[in-house]
């Protein structure tokens, strides 16, 4: 029989004869079975016969994959379940998984249809799944049963490509811990229906405690956490073989003399196979009893096998990383001490499931950690970026940075940290070593996250609007390495620091907020405790140095962890109410005044762009684009997006739209260049909402040529960009039609608000709209304060249009529930006079109220 065997391209190699006909096929498969028959008949019908049968019918699929074709897709056959074991038995289903490479369409189908019906015309029982390799992104929660088949999935035939990218998309440690849970939820039910216990007189071989799916369950949970768990456990590896072994003949034996997939040993059935078997005794009555003897006492093998596999097991965390009642551990030591990449996992592991890494594994790094240098522990960029998600701040990360740091590998992993261990500073202010105080300040940024103290709480919501709180654990880490001399330690930390963002290759706008941090780590502590802050020129400097509210905000809390890891009682109420104030004034003076300064030809931001240009932008090119913009947008922006906005703005026509969509970890970034057009910005925010996004952050910028840019950062909470494969084309459409005027966005807002799985706020609060003509020198600010809720930008930014009002900033904001916003408009390129501030805040509050 001519073959298809899996190859390295997915290609089918061409038949060297026609292929084997209907007649030929069904004598193949009689021939097998009657070879399965024949040695089931001489009680030998165990692992090895149904493995040989399981060759056979591979024999036969692969010849029925060649014969199906044409198909010139990436396409694969895996045998799941008993099949994918080679346990399959005389009347079992054939259990197949159809996995596509491309997509499911027409000539998919044919493809099955051609591959199916010839197995049903054999008079095969077929239980088949056909995917699509991209269905294997998410995990099908509402069926465990097709999960645990998958785990023993076996290719057949197909294309190699497709057999890998299954196993990299399916065998991942959330996959196999979630497939776990479900397992043991499944082994309860199942006892249940048997009431818990073995010694049943009439016993189902394949379901009942101690039978053939309590024999595969412990090899899957020993497959899902320990490889090597089985040896450890109370049988040895050859009474748990023979085990099987054994109830699969007895299984074979009731397939055979049922002529069906019946599996219960009943007493008929217990005098013919303990016959077939070759059970001695002069009567019936002894052999069945030698029989049901040897049954209870495989079973009772294969129960305590399955108990002490489930109390002993690790729970699947990553990696060669499991979870036990000793904390996160290496399942293989040995092949741990060769790949220190993993090891900055099993913290990251602990961290995730609230427990500590075991000692165990800190004594495996320990022996080992100085083999390794630096780089050794960041093989590639997920590693990197594995290593700032680790650093995001909450519950337990001091915990797990001080047991990295007890066991040698933070200072390995980072040896600019290694300089300030157990230093000593003898300045009569500080309470505690360097590397300690480092920490500590760790441990309080963490513990800000759940303050319920009065005079903390105020800051606890500052650290819930950062966008990315790890650049600050990452500046926090490194801001006094400097201190291993007795120089100005700020200036050492920021240079100690560069090398350790080299190494993590973290990007430029990233790099340049943990300089800035680290740099000025002291500014903000004086100028609240030893300079006058009601001055306003105190302020005003201060705001210079800082630039952004991202930057004052970063800079704030880490004085405030700075302050409090000095000592308990370094940070008193009046302190903290001090550092409260200059971030308020601080805040107030960037946001109000931002829009006031425009960018000058002698901006040094200006100048850099520049003398950096890429070759296709010219210095004409880049001054018409900045003309008349707010010096803020050099501050938000870094150079290289600046540049993708002056490509994208580049010779656009009146009618014209221009949008860019790019994605940086959760946080999507939209850009629309276009000439002003009506309703533009409020249009935008509908589309956004319209498809669920979340939207973080706006800016919207106009210059004096006409063109307007608008700045969008959203998550996809629904996660409908990820999971449909045109979705960022349909959301460009989409966004095209409305803002043109060839769609209105309100048709769609209105079906999502009307949707049943749209969630609703249980939470109201009082609109507060207020409008201030004293803070700005050139615009209305517009103060929003309001509940949170679908298309609540949309709703608010069209009411302002419909004034005649024109959005040239925005801060968006959100608090929990609550959304602050912040518009900064004009009316005909000047402030509103008094009364239209009054009628545009009238209608505002009734719209927000819901009163019309």
């Amino acid at each position: 029989m001519s073959v298809t065997q899996p190859d390295s391209t997915g290609a089918r190699p061409s038949r060297a004869h026609a292929p084997a006909g209907h007649g030929t096929a069904k004598a193949s498969l009689d021939a097998a079975r009657g070879e399965l028959r024949a040695s089931i008949a001489r009680g030998a019908g165990g692992r090895g016969a149904l493995e040989r049968y399981a060759d056979s019918v591979d024999a036969l699929i692969r010849q029925l994959f060649t014969d199906a074709g044409p198909y010139d897709g990436p396409a694969a056959i895996f045998a799941l379940g008993g099949y994918g074991r080679r346990h399959l038995c005389l009347h079992s289903d054939i259990d197949l998984l159809l996995l596509f490479g491309n997509g499911i369409g027409a000539a998919e189908e044919r493809f099955v249809h051609a591959f199916l019906n010839p197995l049903w015309d054999l008079g095969v029982v077929v239980g088949h799944q056909v995917r699509d390799i991209e269905d294997f992104r998410q995990v099908e929660t509402d069926n465990p049963e097709f999960l645990l088949a998958l785990l023993d999935a076996r290719p057949v035939a197909g294309a190699r490509p497709v057999f890998e990218r299954f196993g990299s998309l399916f065998h991942r440690p959330a996959t196999h811990a979630f497939i776990l849970r479900s397992l043991l939820g499944l082994i309860e039910e199942r006892h249940a229906q048997f009431n818990g216990t073995l010694y049943q007189l009439e016993p189902d071989v394949k379901e009942a405690p101690g039978a053939l799916r309590d024999l595969t369950a412990t090899r899957t949970i020993a497959l899902l956490t320990d490889p090597l768990l089985l040896r450890r456990g109370p049988a040895d590896a050859g009474r748990f073989d023979d085990a099987e072994d054994f109830l699969l003949r007895v299984r074979s034996t009731l397939h055979l003399e049922s002529e069906r997939n019946q599996n219960v040993l009943s007493h008929e059935m217990q005098e013919r196979t303990a016959e077939l078997l070759g059970y001695p005794g002069v009567e019936p009555r002894q052999r069945v009893e030698k029989l049901m003897s040897d049954y209870f006492r495989h079973a009772r093998i294969v129960s305590r096998s399955l108990e002490w596999a489930r109390r002993t097991a690790p729970v699947p965390v990553g990696a060669n990383l499991g979870s036990s009642r000793d904390g996160v551990r290496f399942i293989d030591p040995v092949q741990a001490a060769r790949n220190p990449s993993s090891w900055p996992g099993a913290f990251q592991a602990a961290l995730d499931a609230g427990t500590e890494v075991s000692e165990e594994a800190l004594s495996c790094i320990q022996q080992h950690v100085d083999r390794y240098r630096a780089d050794d522990f960041f093989a590639d960029a997920e590693d990197r970026a594995a290593l700032l998600r680790f650093l995001r701040p909450r519950p337990g990360l001091y915990a797990r940075l001080s047991q990295m740091h007890d066991c040698g590998l933070l200072g390995r992993v980072f040896p600019e940290f290694q300089a300030i261990s157990w230093r000593v500073v003898r300045d009569f202010y500080h309470k505690y070593t360097v590397d300690e105080h480092t920490l500590l300040t760790i441990r309080n940024l963490e513990r800000l996250m759940a303050t319920e103290s009065g005079d903390l709480m105020r800051f606890r919501s500052i650290l819930s609007d950062l966008r990315d709180p790890e650049l600050l654990v990452l500046a926090l880490l490194f801001h006094d390495v400097g201190k291993w001399r007795d120089d100005d330690h700020a200036l050492e930390s920021e240079r100690m620091a560069e090398h350790v963002l080299e190494r993590l290759q973290v990007g430029d706008q990233p790099r340049d907020m943990v300089r800035f941090l680290i740099r000025h780590h002291l500014r903000m502590s004086m100028a609240a405790f030893r300079r006058d802050t009601e001055d306003p020129d105190i302020v005003r400097q201060f705001a210079a140095l800082v630039g952004t509210e991202d930057r004052l905000k970063m800079l704030c809390l880490m004085t405030l962890v700075d302050i409090q890891a000095v000592s308990p009682e370094t940070l008193t109420p009046w302190k903290a109410e001090l550092l409260w104030r200059l971030y308020v004034d601080t805040y107030n003076h960037l946001t109000q005044r931002y829009g006031d300064e425009v960018i000058e030809r002698n901006e040094a931001g200006l100048s850099e762009l520049l003398v950096n240009r890429p070759d296709d932008v010219t210095e004409p090119e880049i001054t018409r684009f900045l003309e008349g913009l707010p010096q803020r947008y050099l501050h938000v922006f870094p150079r290289e997006t600046i540049y993708r906005h002056i490509w994208l703005a580049r010779d656009i026509k009146p009618d014209e739209v221009h949008l860019s969509l790019e994605r940086k970890g959760a946080v999507w970034s939209l850009a629309v260049a276009t000439l002003d057009k009506p309703f533009l910005f409020s249009n935008i925010c509908g589309v956004l909402s319209s498809f669920g996004m979340n939207i973080l952050r706006g800016h919207a910028f106009t210059n004096p040529n006409g063109l307007v840019l608008d700045a969008f950062e959203f998550t996809d909470d629904e996660r409908f960009l990820e999971l449909n494969r045109d979705a960022h084309t349909q959301l460009l459409r989409v966004m095209q039609d409305v803002v043109s005027g060839r769609a209105d966005v309100t048709v769609r807002l209105r079906g999502r608000e009307q949707g049943i799985l749209q969630p609703r706020s249980a939470v109201r609060f009082s609109p507060v709209v207020h409008a201030d003509n004293k803070a700005s020198g050139r615009y209305t600010i517009l103060d929003i304060v309001t509940g949170n809720a679908l298309g609540l930008l949309y709703r608010i930014s069209r009411v302002i249009s419909q004034h005649g009002c024109d959005v040239d900033l925005v801060l968006i904001a959100t608090e929990g529930e609550k959304a602050i916003d912040v518009f900064h408009i004009t009316r005909t390129g000047a402030k509103l006079t008094e009364a239209e501030q009054v009628a545009l805040t009238s209608d505002l509050q009734r719209i927000l109220e819901g009163t019309v």
